[in-house]
């Protein structure tokens, strides 16, 4: 990807796709802001790499009718971490090449603390259409950094037939999934009980942020103050460290991040898998190696004494507070996010949509019968630390719960650790 790390290399090395953005160095930078801004031609939108093609489609029909103003698409990798050291590279650069971000929701007070990104106008977006929790996250200091682009919550994937056949309903609790496992696996070789995200990356934070929400604690408060001193943060890590002990967890699952636990899911090797909803269009698709389409369904997450609590996951967009031609950005973004643009991404690429009309249509809910168990998440999810330094909070959380899952420290150890890390992380 170093190619499209513009300041880096001399002009001749640069990308025929980048050199739309226009000149080499920061002179080539507007200094008008989204609240003013007037100049237009072409940008160049940056995400995570896109698998369905819809993102494609979606730029291909706005360069049709939009010629002078092209947007040319930049993929960035699947590591939710690599794409937000890229795109702080670009802004720490104080680069042009990207315009229009997708943002982790977790980074927008990030980037907005580090005028990364610009303000934007209030009548950009409906946000009175939305689900009232995605709307949050697009604010820092009571400002709109961002439009909700796509939400998420944790669904609970599971395999439905061998669940009926065992005569058990899908699980709320954490005890209630290691008794189905208990009945169920001895009659399945290679089969494991439960799969998360637990490799060293942002999935961890994820899933370590909703053990100990599920156990009815907070990794920090909304004033981003650490409470991992607490018996419930202990209870919460203590549950994903047994799995690995008991074999709950098969040993390989210390390696999943979300595509190669799904794999491992369609090949029949997990019962149970948690994941966003994109994966259920992906596995419910026939394709070499899934064994699993029509066999499963979906749940909220599992919790110590009920439903467990989702980390509110989805993406918002941003425009980059050093990118040119900002007037043709804002309408893009405002093209990109439009309730069109989010059924679209809802049918082509199972992405949780921002507008709740969409999750209260009946011809919806009858082709994506997993969208109320979806809606519910989203509403029950609790936000991620919230911590300006979200970056160097989240590092420190992989390493010292990988650490723990690992044997390297005890559950007490690495809290303790931890607590003292984000605590000097706080401004």
């Amino acid at each position: 990807m170093r190619a499209i790390e513009r300041r880096l290399l001399p002009c001749t090395a640069v990308t025929a796709a980048l050199a739309l953005v226009g000149g080499c160095g920061a002179s080539a930078k507007s200094d008008e802001g989204a609240a003013d801004a007037k100049e237009r031609g072409p940008i160049t939108f940056v995400s995570g790499k896109n698998t369905s093609g819809t993102v494609e489609k979606l730029i291909a029909r706005w360069n049709k009718e939009h010629p002078d103003e092209k947007v040319t698409f930049i993929g960035l990798p699947e590591d939710g971490d690599e794409q937000r050291a890229k795109m702080a590279r670009n802004a720490k650069l104080k680069a042009d090449t990207y315009t229009v971000l997708t943002l982790d929701v977790v980074w927008t007070a990030e980037f907005a603390a580090n005028r990364w990104i610009d303000e934007i106008p209030e009548s950009s977006f409906p946000f009175d259409r939305t689900l009232g929790a995605v709307n949050g996250t697009v604010k820092y200091r009571g400002k709109l950094f961002g439009m909700p682009y796509a939400s998420d919550g944790a669904l609970l994937y599971y395999r439905k037939d061998l669940l009926k056949k065992a005569d058990i309903e899908p699980p709320s609790t954490w005890d209630e999934m290691r008794e189905a496992c208990g009945k169920i696996l001895p009659k399945q070789e290679e089969m494991s009980c439960y799969g998360g995200q637990f490799d060293k990356y942002e999935g961890l934070t994820v899933n370590f942020s909703e053990a100990v929400n599920s156990a009815g604690g907070q990794v920090t408060d909304a004033k981003g103050n650490p409470h991992l001193d607490t018996p419930e943060a202990k209870r919460g890590l203590d549950n994903l460290v047994k799995g690995f002990r008991d074999g709950t967890m098969p040993e390989k699952g210390i390696t999943y991040m979300e595509e190669n636990g799904r794999q491992d899911f369609e090949k029949e090797r997990l019962l149970f898998y948690r994941n966003w909803p994109y994966q259920y269009g992906v596995s419910n698709t026939k394709a070499k190696g899934n064994k699993v389409v029509g066999k499963f369904g979906v749940a909220p997450i599992p919790g110590e004494k009920g439903t467990g609590a989702s980390s509110l996951g989805g993406h918002n967009l941003a425009l980059s507070s050093s990118a040119r031609n900002k007037a043709t950005a804002l309408d893009f973004m405002r093209y990109m996010t439009d309730e069109k643009g989010a059924r679209l991404r809802l049918a082509k690429a199972t992405q949780a949509p921002v507008f709740e009309k969409v999750y209260d249509d009946p011809k919806l809910a009858e082709d994506f019968p997993w969208l109320p168990v979806l809606k519910k998440s989203i509403l029950g999810a609790e936000q991620r630390p919230r911590v300006v330094r979200y970056g160097e909070a989240s590092k420190a959380i992989q390493r010292e719960v990988h650490a723990a899952l690992t044997g390297k420290k005890s559950s007490a150890a690495a809290l303790e650790s931890l607590q003292k890390e984000l605590k000097a992380l706080k401004p």
